[in-house]
């Protein structure tokens, strides 16, 4: 893994730990693996975060304002509200090589803290919410009311959780294509 030298070594830990909470989980990463990961002492890593729970917290919020970016960016790049449902659609196979090895990101960090009974979880599910809301916007661009807007949206999540769920544990990029088309082909 390798984190930009030029990024301020808090910038440096969030990345690192966002990477490897998602190739190892929250629970398995330690203290000792995120300094080694960002090249700093213990002590220097402590300066900037005191507990997990603080790192935590801040690789959620990094996940979530890098959520809102990728949205503001998709919503620039085209006003057709079909073609921006279906760049939602493509993450599963944008990111196809990391959620074949370790599935998706937002859903795997929610499902372990739901197991965990972190009090964390409702703000990592913060990510799901803003892909449904706006999804949702964009269904509703299409005509659909507002109920029908959101089930679509909740429909496309679901749908991308699936595969990402599948893809991850019979790495089969064949299927996930598949699926991408035939779930593109009814909008």
């Amino acid at each position: 893994m390798t984190v930009p030298a030029n990024a301020s070594t808090r910038t440096q830990i969030v990345e690192a730990a966002d990477r490897l909470f998602y190739e190892h989980g929250f629970e398995h990463t330690s203290f000792t693996s995120i300094a080694e990961a960002v090249g700093i002492s213990r002590g220097n890593f402590y300066y900037h975060f005191r507990t997990k729970d603080e790192i935590l917290a801040a690789v959620i919020d990094s996940r979530v304002e890098a959520t809102r970016g990728m949205l503001h960016r998709w919503a620039a790049e085209t006003t057709d509200p079909a073609r921006r449902i279906r760049l939602f659609i493509r993450i599963v196979l944008t990111n196809a090589t990391d959620i074949r090895a370790y599935g998706c990101p937002v859903g795997t960090l929610t499902a372990e803290l739901a197991k965990l009974r972190h009090p964390s979880r409702p703000e990592a599910v913060a990510q799901f919410t803003l892909f449904r809301e706006w999804l949702a916007v964009q269904f509703a661009a299409l005509g659909h009311d507002p109920a029908d807007a959101d089930a679509k949206a909740m429909h496309v999540l679901a749908f991308s959780q699936g595969i990402a769920t599948l893809s991850n544990a019979f790495g089969d990029a064949d299927f996930v294509r598949r699926e991408v088309a035939q779930l593109e082909a009814t909008l």
